[in-house]
């Protein structure tokens, strides 16, 4: 392939679809992507759990050879982009404090802003930082949500590293150890990667559906 068609390749990438960026990105891909999913507002989109299990996937012998990462550089991708993007939105937050969200026009944003508020009042600073690596979009917002409450550096430092190593790592492992027990994984792949998104948008819903209960219980209330 010559550079300018693997340029058009690169640039062609559907960044919604994990296979896509590991395809055209590999191992650095996972890192940018992390980065902007947990650093930058405008990441929340982005596929961080599909992307992460899918990785580990392709880095079994049972995977597609094709499209195939080395396990140590991806996981220290991943841990570099989840635990740097984090950082990031915290001191984002402490500098502009909620003007970037107050100014964005999505709706999923702030209802992802009203959940990690929620968790933060909830659970705490320590485990409502953990809790959100879990939950897509609320893993975006609630870092510079957090600058911008001025939770404690150190606090805060500590609890996303904790959260972030747990999340980035454990997902992709949880792809390679699946990729490493089934014979060609990949025909199993688009099943697998929606029942991970699944997994991951169930404490996000609980949220919803528990946040419903409660005002409905308030409404009969008064």
């Amino acid at each position: 392939m010559t550079a300018p068609m693997h340029l058009a390749s690169q640039l062609a990438v559907n960044v919604l679809d994990a296979r896509s960026l590991l395809t055209a990105f590999g191992a650095l891909g996972v890192g940018v992507v992390l980065f902007a999913e947990t650093g930058l507002l405008v990441g929340f989109f982005l596929p961080g759990d599909s992307l992460l299990f899918t990785a580990g996937l392709l880095c079994t012998d049972t995977a597609d050879r094709a499209v195939h990462l080395s396990l140590a550089p991806l996981l220290a991708a991943a841990a570099v982009g989840a635990l740097t993007g984090a950082q990031c939105g915290y001191l984002i937050g402490r500098r502009a404090g909620g003007a970037l969200l107050a100014r964005s026009r999505s709706r999923r944003l702030h209802e992802g802003a009203k959940r990690a508020e929620e968790l933060l009042e909830r659970y705490g600073y320590a485990k409502a930082i953990v809790l959100a690596r879990f939950i897509p979009v609320v893993r975006t917002v609630l870092n510079p949500l957090a600058g911008a409450l001025e939770v404690p550096v150190r606090t805060f430092t500590l609890w996303q590293v904790a959260g972030g190593l747990v999340w980035s790592l454990g997902v992709t492992f949880a792809g390679y150890a699946l990729g490493s027990s089934i014979p060609d994984v990949d025909r199993y792949l688009l099943p697998l990667v929606a029942l991970v998104v699944l997994v991951s948008l169930t404490p996000l819903l609980a949220e919803v559906l528990r946040s419903r209960r409660d005002a409905r219980a308030k409404g009969a209330q008064q």
